[in-house]
């Protein structure tokens, strides 16, 4: 229905909207995803913005889905998207039937959705592909009203889709009310993060000034404002539109004598509807937004014809907006004036005929919203089954956070007095285990002592163990160490619960870094689960924490065999997720703290081959595969790793499973010297910890600083590094050691560059937590010893760095590194120990065979940043880095083509120069090899300077004449 409420113009926000609409169509175009979200005080214009945002969208030829966060606390999972796919099925009823088969498809997997073993990631890639088929290969926008009250699982959704995980050109525009982001509201935090990113926007979206609000109301009333009542406008409204507008067209229609507030405005405006109307902007005002025009007419028994003059009134009268899903009031605002204007009689039947009609037209969408009515109606016995209904619904949807809030409203409402039929004990244990699912710890832990209360008595078991879970999620280490170990004394544990009990406390001990403790506690646990039957998971706990034990402990041989034998207990066993993480744990502890990471990576692909098989490949199959990727980089083996990286992708991972892997494929990238690649990858994985995790912070920053360094900002990385320091407390001396070397190589790096002055306070603390990482690594297994000592070297010979490099410290760094079979550092550590013999003007003949053999690798690896440094030193100290010079003594010449022309070339680099030779673009190898096509441009660079070529031509012609020889 249309009014004067939408003839106001859009005033002062014509380069905001510009800016919006060329952020998200200027990334999408080139596949990437980009977002923006505008934030603001309520009447700001927010909506407005994103209806006008949207319809030149279209005009654009984007796809534009347009939904609304529902302003309850318990809303359904993913309500938004679903509310956004049937405003657009309608919109696409007469459109190819290709479009509205895909909408109808994914409403209807939302319908079948059941729970599954990838659980909520599957969910995630089922809705990217869903939302493929609706794109048909145009730019997809997502747009969102009201983000502020969007459920956790919309958040995922958003984070997975951000990250760019779903292979979909998505943009997202989304307003935030921004007086509701106060203290922890979850939604804060996601976008402090989200701030961080390159493709995501945040912007926040002021009041008109003094110019713009005169123009505002003078385009309303029709006419130049007098000096007085332009000041009046001014300040009434401080420059919100609404406002403005509001005030605007009461000096127009000639309205005098209304309060100076908006409470009075609002129900000055609502007092001169006619009655009938009256009583319909009360009704949408108790109901939540949209009311559908047929639950309207049910809550108000109108007939048709009277309740659609009254709706038109409303609407004239601007405090209704009239869509075709339903009826929402112009402003919030006015519910809140509204509330305090009934009595509670009458707000209260007012629910219950909302309730009454929400009965006769039962729908999953329908249940948080009856349960929402009949609690406000005051019939707690007709809510609690709704309240249920509701919590399973969001359950069965992976909807935890959702399901929490629906059962504590399903605890309350059993605590109200009457005839409640209902078991709290069952409400008690459901209600903790979805808030210990959200990470609502806190309060997991209180529902537990409750239930605990309620069943009297002597505590059982089984809450030992439940509570313990609780406390170790929530960081409680001790307490929660007690309570395992108050369950394996308690008189009714059962030999499974013992078993599971003993097993989880092994665990949390390993976690502790009591190795000792925990291979004790590993080894009751596997004696305990040879007496029960199905107890693989409990041995397949134990084992992964005796078999570290074992490793740490400086006995590899027996954690190794430990591991083995959990592995074949998993296989015989059957359960998928038992064989998955036995493969896991083994893999990990071979490329972990022993360090035979040739044995690692087979075990790894077998893993994944293994799973993939078991219908787990896209979550426990991704890991394995990261970690494959990550022990073929360590060994040097980039173009096979780059090779597990596509395999990798194809399982479309989500959550933690997508961070190893992009990890894994970022280290590639910074090797690469693919800074595109490298910092896309990087703000993936910060979008995903967003929503949560800081497991992966270290590794992540380590790159971020590497990355930087490379890119000259050096400031850059010392501030990832100091970051890392401080906002994680990690034990693993491994990862912790590289995030030191980063630290202090980029002070080393500014003090060489003199562009940054070196903080002799960060070098001060960086030492220092060096010398820690030292300490503790004493009592660690050999191999764990071997990789920190290699770390260590490098940081020593980086200090050397600040006063006169060392080029002894740097030799001794390049012999770690040899030993480990670990080619990258020790290329590095052979340029520093070349540019320290260069620059004291010592042994120049020993310092060209150290370039000449890092740049070997280097050029093998594809690792083009530090061949091009290594390139840059050579060529000021005159150094030829051709290998014949070294022996001949002469400039290299041209040779004739054979098989050698191609033996500098990777396997990868061969595959790619096969696939330019057919002729093909950097975008049809990139497809083709499942690689960005940035990452094929560095490697034709690469090619190009290896086989000495300018043109694509030339180089095709060598490989045509390789391939006739």
């Amino acid at each position: 229905m249309a009014s004067d409420v939408d003839t106001a113009p859009l005033v002062g926000r014509a380069e905001l909207v510009q800016t919006v609409r060329s952020a998200l169509l200027g990334d999408a175009a080139h596949g990437q995803t980009a977002a923006v979200f505008l934030t603001g005080e309520s009447g700001v214009g927010k909506t407005r913005l994103l209806g006008e945002i949207g319809d030149r969208l279209r005009e654009r030829g984007a796809v534009v889905l347009t939904g609304s966060c529902l302003d309850i606390g318990d809303a359904s999972p993913l309500h938004p998207l679903l509310q956004a796919l049937r405003r657009f099925d309608t919109e696409v009823s007469t459109s190819p039937a290709r479009t509205s088969s895909a909408v109808r498809g994914l409403l209807q997997m939302f319908a079948d959705e059941t729970a599954g073993p990838d659980g909520a990631g599957a969910l995630l890639e089922r809705v990217s592909r869903g939302l493929h088929l609706i794109a048909e290969g145009r730019p997809l926008v997502l747009i969102l009203d009201d983000l502020q009250w969007v459920d956790r699982s919309t958040r995922q959704l958003l984070l997975y889709l951000l990250a760019g995980l779903g292979d979909l050109q998505l943009s997202v525009l989304a307003a935030v009310r921004a007086e509701s982001l106060q203290g922890a509201h979850p939604l804060r935090r996601v976008l402090t993060e989200l701030r961080r990113l390159r493709t995501v926007r945040v912007l926040d979206l002021a009041p008109l000034g003094r110019a713009d609000t005169e123009t505002l109301a003078a385009a309303v009333v029709g006419q130049t404002l007098t000096a007085d009542a332009a000041e009046q406008v001014w300040q009434r409204s401080g420059g919100n539109p609404f406002v403005i507008e509001e005030l605007a067209r009461d000096l127009r229609d000639g309205r005098d004598g209304l309060s100076e507030t908006l409470r009075e405005i609002f129900l000055d405006r609502v007092d001169a509807l006619p009655q009938h109307a009256h009583a319909v902007v009360h009704a949408v005002a108790a109901g939540v937004e949209p009311v559908q025009h047929w639950l309207l007419a049910e809550v108000l028994r109108m007939p048709e014809d009277e309740l659609i003059a009254a709706a038109r009134a409303a609407v004239a009268h601007r405090l209704l907006v009239g869509a075709d899903e339903g009826y929402r009031l112009r402003h919030r605002l006015v519910a809140e004036v509204l509330a305090h204007e009934l009595l509670p009689a009458e707000r209260s039947g007012l629910h219950r005929r909302y309730a009454e009609a929400l009965t006769t037209a039962p729908s999953e969408l329908h249940q948080a919203r009856l349960a929402h009515h009949w609690r406000l109606a005051g019939e707690p016995a007709r809510a609690l089954p709704a309240a249920v209904a509701a919590a399973q619904e969001a359950e069965r949807l992976h909807g935890y956070a959702e399901a929490h809030r629906h059962w504590s409203a399903a605890l309350q409402l059993a605590a109200e007095p009457g005839p409640l039929t209902v078991d709290r004990v069952e409400l008690l244990e459901n209600a903790a285990e979805a808030a210990h699912h959200c990470g609502e710890h806190a309060r997991a832990l209180a529902l537990l002592e409750e239930l605990a209360t309620l069943r009297g008595g002597e505590p059982s078991c089984a809450l030992y163990i439940r509570r313990a879970r609780y406390l170790a999620a929530a960081g409680r280490s001790a307490l929660a160490e007690e309570e395992y170990q108050r369950a394996l004394k308690a008189a009714d544990c059962s030999p499974r619960d013992r078993a599971s009990a003993a097993a989880r406390l092994a665990e949390l001990l390993l976690h502790l870094g009591r190795y000792a403790d925990a291979g004790e506690r590993a080894r009751e646990a596997l004696a305990l689960a040879e007496n029960v039957a199905g107890s693989a998971t409990e041995v397949v706990l134990a084992s992964s924490a005796l078999g570290f034990s074992d490793a740490c402990l400086e006995d590899p041989d027996a954690g190794l065999a430990v591991m083995r034998d959990a592995l074949e207990t998993a296989e015989r066993a059957g359960q998928p997720e038992d064989v998955a993480c036995a493969y896991l744990h083994l893999a990990e502890l071979l490329t972990g703290p022993l360090n035979v990471l040739e044995e690692g990576v087979v075990v790894a692909r077998r893993g994944a081959e293994r799973v993939a098989e078991l219908g787990l490949g896209r979550t426990w199959g991704t890991r394995l595969l990261a970690i494959a990727i990550n022990g073929l980089f360590r060994v040097g083996q980039w173009a096979e790793a780059e090779k597990v990286v596509a395999i990798a992708l194809r399982h479309r991972p989500s959550g933690a499973d997508a961070v190893e892997l992009l990890l894994a494929r970022c280290r590639l990238s910074v090797g690469y010297g693919d800074i595109e690649a490298a910092g896309r990858d990087l703000d993936a994985v910060a979008t995903l910890l967003a929503g949560g995790g800081a497991r992966h912070v270290i590794p992540l920053l380590t790159l971020r600083s590497g990355l930087a360094m490379w890119e000259g900002r050096h400031d850059v990385a010392r501030q990832a590094v100091q970051r890392g320091l401080t906002e994680s407390r990690s034990d693993d001396v491994m990862i912790l050691s590289a995030l030191v070397w980063h630290g202090l190589r980029a002070e080393a790096e500014a003090h060489a560059s003199r562009t940054v002055e070196v903080d002799p306070t960060a070098v001060r603390r960086l030492r220092d937590v060096a010398e820690r990482v030292a300490r503790k690594s004493a009592g660690a297994a050999r191999p764990v010893r071997s990789v920190v000592e290699g770390f260590l070297a490098l940081c020593a010979a980086e200090v050397s760095r600040l006063d006169g490099s060392d080029p002894e410290l740097w030799a001794a760094s390049a012999a770690e590194w040899d030993r480990r079979n670990h080619p990258y550092p020790a290329a590095y550590s052979r340029l520093r120990q070349a540019e320290a013999l260069l620059a004291r003007r010592s042994r120049v003949a020993t310092a060209g065979k150290l370039l000449r053999e890092a740049y070997r690798v280097a050029q093998g690896l594809g690792a083009v940043p530090l061949t091009s440094e290594i390139r840059e030193l050579a060529g000021r100290a005159r150094v030829s880095l051709d290998e014949r010079d070294s022996t001949t003594g002469t400039r290299g010449v041209a040779v004739e083509a054979s098989d050698d022309e191609l033996a500098a070339l990777t396997a990868r680099e061969r595959e790619v120069l096969a696939l330019v030779a057919e002729g093909l673009t950097n975008r049809e190898i990139g497809q083709r090899l499942f690689i960005s096509e940035r990452t094929i441009g560095v490697h034709v660079s690469h090619i190009f300077d290896k086989l000495q070529v300018r043109t694509r031509v030339q180089a095709s012609a060598i490989q045509l004449r390789n391939q006739r020889g």
